[in-house]
């Protein structure tokens, strides 16, 4: 496939490179968040994963490419992202997932988590970040494309149960809750 013309505005567009620059900072995040206490986590999340929804809604339309990105996440980074959002989050990392074709068909909740989600979305964000460091047109317009469809299909979904997840953490503060959060620092 030649990247040539419209293939090359599309991936120095306005907002493919406001996207990129969200979604660097949005793994960037998540890698440097080891330390940090959960109130700090879910309120600089609350703030990122909006703004990296409306620039995926921005994404100039790119054509499906036939080939498939290079991936660059491996399980044992994904594992990581999981475990240490996992961490942080404790317990308040599970969910009540309402938005699956399955719950229609259950009669228990279906639970999610929260780090879970992330490390999804970590998973496939990345990828495309990482592929737009190597700067080569023809590539980055592929992981533009796939990234455009699996925001669609897949991680955007994702984004905005686990927003609604993160939502009622900071907002929907029990009595016990109140205990544990007395003295608590925004970073370590």
């Amino acid at each position: 496939m030649k990247c040539m013309g419209k293939n090359t505005q599309l991936v120095f567009d306005r907002n493919t490179v406001e996207f990129v620059t969200v979604a660097a900072e949005f793994c960037a995040f998540l890698e440097r968040s080891e330390q940090v206490k959960r109130e700090f986590f879910v309120d600089t999340l609350l703030k990122i994963l909006p703004l990296l929804y409306l620039k995926a809604l921005m994404l100039p339309k790119a054509e499906n490419a036939e080939e498939v990105p290079e991936h660059f996440v491996t399980e044992e980074d994904y594992e990581v992202i999981r475990l240490t959002i996992a961490s942080i989050m404790a317990d308040k990392d599970d969910y009540l997932e309402v938005f699956m074709e399955d719950m229609a068909y259950s009669d228990t909740p279906i639970k999610s988590s929260v780090s879970e989600c992330l490390a999804d979305i970590y998973q496939d964000v990345k990828d495309f970040v990482s592929v737009y460091r190597l700067g080569f047109d023809e590539t980055m317009y592929v992981a533009l494309a796939a990234c455009e469809e699996n925001f669609a299909l897949y991680w955007g979904q994702k984004l905005v149960n686990t927003l609604r997840a993160l939502h009622d953490v900071k907002y929907n503060v029990k009595e016990d809750d109140m205990d544990d959060l007395d003295g608590m620092d925004e970073c370590v």
